[in-house]
């Protein structure tokens, strides 16, 4: 009989929140490989929250994840069967794979990876593309100097995990917005952060104004709304910010920014980026991030869900914030 490959697909588009529903879970049996094909055996899946975007159908950087399809998504493997000479049993690869417990490609799309000194599962997040998007927005968008003030929202996620710490190797003062005490206890005595702020106590602009009495010089942006709106308020003269996601609005509600002046008054520079856009920083930017966490100077967490199965219940708790910094699903 042949192995059964367990997936998710996306079974309907949601209208505002996401739900269990919006997905299903199929069984397909494993077509045997043909010359120079190669079978990955998923470690884990990553999850995101740029998928949500993708379940929409509106216009977009990327296409939309089709309907009735395995849902999209970076994977980190060990290769089980190949016909491929450029890949052996064993190899441990980073795929894209999506949300399926198998993945079957002609080998173009994978790389290969040591797992010596960095744990696998590290390839999705601070080696991977979390790592890359905050190494990029940092110093290519941002490009702080040392004294600078630099805020980071979702500062207890992959992404803002990793921007806060490489903003303080680079010797500046750094404050993190996130949603709880345990949170913002995190980002203070484990990530190294200066400061940070509970948007949840519903505060933000007099706490931000206090973790930041000189103003702020560079902004990475997770998340939107009314988090954008504190931080301009704050922001110095020729402040850069880096918009890297808008989770506040990822259920489709409007986001407006409320006084768009600031931008004029304090001369300020946004912009947005997509990291898959930008592939030239990459081995940069992975060969400096693999460094630091092989040399624990690089501090991450992870949430990890276990089975394919539990993916849509860790991905909707991801896009309420439930997560403490990269959000997998242990496949194995």
């Amino acid at each position: 009989m042949a192995e059964i490959n367990r997936q998710i697909v996306l079974a309907a588009r949601p209208e505002g929140e996401v739900e269990p529903t919006h997905f299903k879970l199929v069984e397909t049996p494993l077509a045997p490989l043909t010359d120079g094909q190669v079978r990955v055996r998923n470690h884990y899946l990553s999850l995101d929250p740029y998928m949500r975007g993708r379940m929409n159908e509106s216009k977009s950087y990327a296409v939309p994840q089709p309907l009735n399809e395995v849902m999209l998504g970076g994977t980190v493997g060990e290769v089980v069967e190949s016909k491929n000479d450029r890949f052996a049993v064993g190899d441990k690869v980073v795929g894209f794979f999506g949300w399926q417990e198998f993945g079957t490609s002609d080998g173009s799309a994978l790389k290969k990876v040591d797992t010596t000194h960095v744990p696998l599962s590290a390839y999705l997040g601070a080696v991977g593309m979390p790592g890359v998007t905050a190494w990029y927005g940092l110093n290519k968008i941002i490009a702080p100097k040392a004294g600078d003030t630099v805020a980071v929202s979702s500062a207890a996620g992959a992404v803002g995990g990793a921007v806060g710490q490489l903003a303080k190797a680079q010797g500046c003062r750094v404050i993190g917005i996130a949603g709880g005490e345990d949170k913002c206890r995190y980002v203070i005595d484990e990530l190294g952060f200066d400061a940070c702020v509970d948007y949840k106590k519903n505060n933000l602009r007099d706490d931000l104004k206090a973790a930041a009495p000189k103003g702020i010089d560079g902004y990475f942006e997770n998340v939107g709304g009314a988090v954008l709106d504190a931080v301009l308020a704050r922001m110095n003269a020729f402040g850069r910010i880096a918009l890297c996601g808008m989770i506040a609005g990822y259920d489709g509600e409007p986001v407006p920014i409320k006084q768009p002046q600031l931008f004029l008054v304090s001369r300020l520079k946004m912009e947005a980026f997509i990291v898959s856009e930008h592939m030239e920083v990459w081995p940069d930017a992975l060969k400096d991030l693999g460094t630091l966490v092989a040399q624990k100077k690089l501090n991450y967490r992870e949430s990890i869900a276990e089975g394919i199965e539990r993916a849509p219940e860790a991905f909707i708790g991801l896009l309420k914030g439930r997560n403490f910094g990269k959000q997998l699903v242990k496949l194995i």
